[in-house]
């Protein structure tokens, strides 16, 4: 018995070396610099121990109030339409017709593109200039245009229409895998209860869906409130800050101005705020199964 645990360690000891080194490092040296103040355009100052001011600052600064203000929004604003879309393609995808393994794959494809390639491709998408957004809402006529991606007001929403683009696919497959659980033989049940399709869908499918949407719920929330690519790509924050989102601001101050220290407690925040969601919606989840379980 003892041998097999140790052929079982020796198994997953690489996979705990990949953990350790890419996930579990920069988490706890993250955190050992945000209790430093060093800055790299002045490296002959060194490391100075500053304790809980860096929080301290954090939390007294405006510009991170604004861009938590602004990262919030973008997660309460995506998530639904996620969820959204996702639910709407997923129940189109369960259906039984033909070509549905071609429309799955089709649906897939803006998940399987990378970040970085779709957010270039929605820049050039939103281009005042050459951009299809304009085309298409102004039929080519040059003498009108909107430029989204310099306007504080439509660019948040620009990266949200990207936002959603991309990932409503990926709660599209997690919803999916959720339906094709749920047993025929209970929409037969309700159908012959003279059940209308709404019926089925409200009493039959939601309930039973709330595992797979809880965890759905907990993926895109997580992403949501890291966003980075987006912003980097399409606008750097801008303009005037109106896409200045919380990670992209841990970013700015670190590579930009050098505050490594302020920076790093940044990225402690979102990782703490995002750490926090997760073990709620873990617990919303776990009682959502015991709920299900017959006893």
């Amino acid at each position: 018995m003892r041998s097999s645990h140790r052929l079982a360690f020796l198994f997953l000891l690489p996979s705990l070396i990949f953990v350790g080194l890419f996930a579990l490092y920069p988490i706890f040296e993250s955190f050992r610099l945000s209790f430093y103040r060093l800055i790299l355009t002045l490296p002959w100052l060194g490391q100075k121990m500053v304790g809980w001011e860096n929080y301290v600052d954090l939390w007294t600064d405006p510009v991170a109030a604004e861009s938590l203000r602004t990262t919030l929004f973008f997660v309460v604003t995506t998530i639904p339409l996620e969820l959204g879309f996702g639910l709407a393609m997923a129940l189109v995808m369960n259906e039984a017709f033909r070509g549905r393994g071609l429309l799955r794959a089709i649906v897939l494809i803006p998940w399987a593109i990378p970040t970085v390639v779709s957010s270039q491709m929605w820049r050039f998408v939103f281009n005042d200039r050459y951009g299809l957004f304009n085309f298409v809402l102004f039929g080519g006529d040059a003498s009108r245009y909107l430029a989204p991606l310099a306007d504080p007001t439509l660019a948040p929403m620009a990266i949200i229409v990207a936002e959603v683009w991309k990932t409503a696919p990926f709660v599209a497959l997690i919803i999916l895998a959720g339906l094709q659980t749920i047993p025929d033989e209970l929409y037969e049940a309700a159908g012959i209860d003279g059940a209308t399709a709404w019926q089925k869908f409200r009493h039959v499918t939601l309930p039973l869906l709330r595992p797979a949407l809880l965890l759905a719920l907990l993926f895109r929330t997580i992403d949501a409130l890291r966003v980075f690519d987006l912003v980097f790509v399409m606008t750097q924050g801008g303009p005037a800050d109106a896409t200045n989102v919380l990670s992209f601001y841990g970013y700015k101050k670190i590579f930009a101005e050098g505050m490594v220290g302020y920076g790093s407690a940044i990225a402690v925040g979102v990782f703490l705020v995002s750490l926090i969601l997760s073990l709620a919606y873990l617990r919303v989840l776990k009682a959502s199964r015991l709920e299900r379980t017959p006893r």
